[in-house]
């Protein structure tokens, strides 16, 4: 069963409450209060060369667009994925991307190699810095992907302790409305799938310092394990 809006928003407080303990009002850096996005083109990157991506769609894997948190874990993944299903996984993740170059890279491998039945996008959390821009971006990737396939789309959680608290309320706030614009999406397209992270987070706050680090990233194995197992999961039930 989808969660309605309002089960998604007090998801979103939830966390935020268990996260940070302020009442302040978020400034209003960037506009949205969680600051100005940095240049990502030097961050570190982790991308299947043309024989993997090539392999992997000629036995119908996975392709997977992701950012920081999926450059991290996407090693695990593609083992857990093997193990699990027999799937092979091609990955384009690089650390501090927003959505709309990772769309960007979809249409070009849609354009060069051809796409498998599953995508994966592991995008949102570097959107946090614009999020009205998204909506139009799942939309795009749904557009480029076509009806017959799935996209399986993790959502976000986000507030990162480096920062002041009014940021880190910020940060919630705008994760919240990236996961409400996925919800929306969902009902706008039959074939996108979500992973629900945030909820999953959310339902016992205690999972926020064990499963993250500095509210953004994943502690390893164990944050790792249980992100990756819900996208398995996920992958799984579209085959």
């Amino acid at each position: 069963m989808r969660p309605s809006r309002r089960q998604v928003l007090l998801a979103g407080t939830v966390v935020a409450a268990s996260t940070v303990a302020v009442t302040e009002t978020a400034t209003a850096a960037g506009g949205y209060g969680s600051g100005d996005i940095v240049d990502w083109r030097g961050f570190s990157r982790a991308i299947s060369s043309e024989a993997i991506i090539r392999s992997v769609l000629a036995r119908n894997g996975v392709f997977m667009f992701g950012d920081s948190i999926a450059v991290q874990d996407g090693r695990s993944l593609a083992t857990r994925l093997a193990g699990r299903t027999g799937d092979p996984l091609a990955v384009h993740n690089w650390s501090g991307r927003p959505t709309t170059p990772a769309v960007d890279v979809l249409a070009q491998w849609a354009q060069n190699y051809g796409l498998p039945r599953r995508i994966l996008m592991a995008t949102g959390t570097n959107d946090i810095f614009n999020p009205p821009v998204f909506a139009g971006q799942v939309d795009r990737t749904m557009a480029i992907v076509g009806r017959t396939r799935t996209v399986v789309w993790v959502n976000v959680q986000i507030a990162r302790t480096t920062q002041p608290a009014a940021v880190q309320v910020a940060d919630q706030r705008n994760g919240a409305w990236i996961n409400l614009q996925l919800c929306e999406a969902q009902r706008r397209h039959p074939n996108l799938r979500l992973v629900r992270w945030a909820e999953y987070l959310a339902a016992k706050p205690t999972r926020l310092t064990v499963y993250l680090r500095s509210g953004v990233h994943t502690t390893v194995p164990a944050g790792q394990n249980a992100r990756n197992e819900l996208i398995v999961l996920a992958l799984a039930a579209a085959r």
